[in-house]
């Protein structure tokens, strides 16, 4: 899918560790976002991260699904699980090789690849596999960081 402005039917949105405050702001936007335009959202990563954004959102208005990230690797090896999008959050190594896990088990997805942090660029550095990137050093303002996952993902520009 390369079509930045068609709508995905199904996303998964992986996130890292929670230690960096934006990350859950920007999955709480981008799952809300995909969802009020109709696709299918699965939001995965590790127990500490899926809690924080359950406490965040208790009635799962903005996030819906969400499961353990090995379970959904899991589900995905097995062909149990596919998604036409899936948007990968990433602030350290292990973000860039969950994000080359789910690029070489979803070859026909489209995938991006957030890297944010206090110092992204070299971690950006480390792709060495086919997706689209979004860069930005964001660790507690997610304003840059969300204006540009909202222009690679088509969506209208808001001020909010």
């Amino acid at each position: 899918m390369t079509d930045p402005v068609a709508q995905p039917e199904t996303a998964i949105i992986v996130l890292g560790c929670p230690e960096v405050p934006v990350q859950q702001a920007l999955a709480l936007y981008v799952a809300s976002g995909l969802r009020e335009r109709g696709t299918d959202v699965l939001v995965t990563g590790n127990p500490s991260v899926l809690g924080l954004l359950k406490v965040s959102d208790p009635k799962s208005v903005y996030i819906g699904k969400t499961l353990v990230l090995e379970t959904c690797i899991g589900e995905i090896v097995e062909r149990k699980r596919d998604c036409t999008l899936c948007i990968v959050f990433a602030h350290n190594d292990a973000g860039i090789a969950y994000a080359a896990t789910m690029c070489h088990l979803l070859p026909k997805s489209r995938v991006v690849v957030v890297v944010f942090g206090k110092d992204p660029e070299p971690l950006a550095a480390e792709i060495n596999f086919p997706c689209e990137t979004i860069t930005e050093k964001a660790v507690h303002n997610p304003a840059q960081l969300k204006t540009k996952i909202t222009r690679v993902l088509g969506w209208a520009v808001s001020r909010t």
